[in-house]
């Protein structure tokens, strides 16, 4: 029934259109002939009147079907552009130039049917005519929104003078759901200063953000630029969070094309745009040949490196994806997720302990797989610090069954993802991890699976990680809590970090413990005063922060090699292979032995046994 409405309505407009046109014809004659005798009617002679209205029905009807070849009643012209305008144009040449041979062919014998000015006369009224039927609408549209600017007072500024732009400004002015209103644009093309988009003047370059910003009383900052890389849109974004207004990012065209996003929906900038760097980019296509068609185990596969590790191992064709994790809740997200992009994937997920041995060696012996990657851990350095026996249960005693059972059912190869915390580390998750390294580097020696370890910082974006607790503390009105002015860290984005793992993965022969760049550390302190600024508020003025010390374990900086190691290179300039520093694997085995046993009592002491297997481990120096 609706469809039924639409259609009707649909050809009610379009006869409406054509009643118009055919009513313009007649009226294009007319004027043509009426300006050509000084609009002195009785002065027109009656044989140019009788040859017009003789020759009216048959260009009334070439009208028609010429204007409808061109599309003029189908175009939707409350958007119209460029190409219905090119349209109207050549339709109504081309009726006049028809026009004009009918009549001199419908009158051979005097050659003047009409006057000669006739012709272009009524070509130039056909023309306005049609052109105010079809852009009448616009224009009341125009004035809709002039008169809707006045009422709202969200006032927005677009940087960039594009493509991107010149799309967003023209929805922001043509919704109807936006109660904004764009009062400038900043571009850096000088040659573009004072020029107009849509009726919306380009007031400058990036050095007159912070003046117009006030003297527009600009509310929102709306970033155009999805191709400019970001280094350069750091710098913009340096000027822009110092006005204090809200910024807002546009996404790349392909994902409006896509339909990822629209420009309706823009994003809100993002801590990634001020790191400054471009992203690092792996050509995994290139080196994943090793996981395809292979049974691939991903512990901690509900996390947020293991979850990551399964989508792009997914998408590279793996024979069987066997996920295991403890905790079903984001286990289930991540199954049903991988379930809807890969339907036709041999997927199975598991809810189990990496600390359950006889669970274990039934999930290896039942899926035997062929290459592991060992996600699953106690990540969170003060609850760890709280809990310091569950850290070395989950992380040395559940990495050491997974490398025992990996052994026993003969994998190919065992990647474990490991962290800076473990060089020198002062805490118990990093004491932790530094232990997990050696058992991967021992067991290399003894098995003839390939074992190798991924050490890296800090994720932008993972559970339990600084950015979403920022963010949460802004919502909240702050304070934002930082532990000391001075800490510096380490960050990688997610699908980063773990296409540098499955690369690294790709290049292990055993015993490696690979180290990512991490590019250059970010203080926490500008971290959070961007985070702010880019929310619209003013570090200290609006939002405070409040420094609260560091907690248990924590440096002030973290480090990627001990003194020990050395680094080699690889064919990726982002992975280096630290070298393995000796030690009495006997003496390790024992001290595990025990270490698994006492454990298990709960001592309070749990640290000191730890400093005897981890000699660089000095739990002092974080406080």
């Amino acid at each position: 029934m609706k469809s039924m409405n639409i259609d009707r309505k649909l050809w009610i407009r379009r006869t409406f259109l054509m009643c118009y046109d055919i009513c313009a014809v007649f009226a294009a004659s007319m004027l043509a002939l009426l300006i050509r005798f000084d609009f002195n009617f009785f002065a027109i002679p009656v044989q140019f009147v009788e040859n017009v209205w003789k020759a009216y029905p048959a260009i009334a009807v070439i009208t028609i079907l010429v204007f409808w070849i061109f599309r003029l009643y189908s175009s939707i012209w409350s958007f119209a552009g460029a190409i219905e305008t090119m349209y109207v144009f050549s339709g109504c040449v081309i009726v006049s130039i028809l026009n004009m041979i009918l009549l001199l062919l419908s009158h051979p014998e005097t050659g003047y049917p009409v006057p000669r000015s006739y012709y272009a006369l009524f070509g130039i009224f056909l023309l306005g005519l049609i052109f105010v039927s079809r852009y009448m609408y616009r224009g009341l549209r125009a004035l809709r929104n002039i008169r809707r600017d006045a009422e709202y007072t969200r006032n927005v500024l677009v940087i960039g003078a594009g493509e991107a732009g010149d799309a967003l400004i023209k929805e922001i002015k043509n919704s109807r759901y936006l109660k904004k209103r764009v009062v400038g644009v900043i571009d850096d093309n000088r040659s573009k200063k004072g020029r107009f988009i849509h009726g919306v003047k380009i007031v400058g370059d990036r050095d007159d953000i912070i003046e117009k910003c006030e003297e527009l009383h600009v509310h929102e900052i709306m970033i155009a630029l999805p191709s400019v890389s970001p280094k350069k849109k750091k710098a913009i974004l340096d000027i822009c969070k110092e006005t204090g207004c809200e910024l807002k990012n546009l996404p790349g065209i392909y994902q409006l094309v896509n339909g990822d996003v629209s420009v309706s929906k823009l994003k809100d900038v993002d801590v990634n745009d001020l790191l400054g760097r471009e992203p690092v980019e792996v050509d995994l296509d290139s080196i994943m040949e090793y996981v395809r068609n292979k049974v691939i185990m991903v512990t901690g596969g509900g996390g947020s490196i293991g979850s990551e590790l399964c989508r792009q191992i997914a998408s590279h064709h793996p024979k069987r994806l066997v996920i295991v994790d403890i905790y079903e809740n984001s286990t289930y997200d991540v199954q049903n997720e991988l379930k809807a992009k890969y339907p036709e994937m041999d997927m199975v997920v598991l809810i189990a302990s990496v600390r359950n041995t006889n669970r274990m060696n039934s999930i290896f012996e039942t899926y035997r797989p062929e290459i592991v990657y060992h996600a699953a851990a106690h990540k969170h350095v003060p609850l760890m610090e709280d809990s310091p026996n569950e850290a070395i249960k989950n992380n040395v005693i559940g990495t050491w069954k997974m490398a025992e059972a990996a052994n026993r059912y003969h994998v190919k190869r065992f990647v474990m993802i490991s962290t800076d915390k473990a060089v020198n580390p002062t805490n118990i998750m990093g004491a932790s991890k530094r232990i997990c390294e050696m058992i991967i580097q021992t067991y290399n020696k003894r098995s003839d699976t390939e074992y190798v370890a991924v050490r890296f910082g800090n994720v932008l974006g993972s559970n339990g990680s600084v950015i979403p607790l920022f963010k949460k503390q802004i919502e909240r009105g702050g304070p934002v809590t930082v532990t000391d002015p001075e800490i510096i860290r380490y960050f990688m984005t997610i699908p980063e970090a773990v296409s540098l793992v499955l690369q690294a993965g790709a290049y292990a022969k055993g015993g490696e413990i690979f180290v990512l760049d991490m590019g250059e550390p970010v203080k926490i302190l500008d971290l959070a005063k961007n985070l702010i600024l880019l929310s619209g508020h003013k570090p200290n003025d609006d939002i405070p922060i409040v420094f609260t010390g560091l907690r248990p374990g924590e440096k002030l900086y973290e480090e990627i090699l001990m003194d020990e190691e050395g680094l080699q290179s690889t064919a990726n300039k982002m992975i280096h292979i630290g070298r393995p520093i000796e030690m009495d694997e006997e003496k390790f085995m024992e001290d595990l032995e025990e270490l698994k046993e006492y454990v298990v009592k709960e001592p309070k002491d749990i640290r000191e046994w730890v400093k005897r297997i981890v000699p660089t481990y000095h739990p002092e120096k974080g406080a």
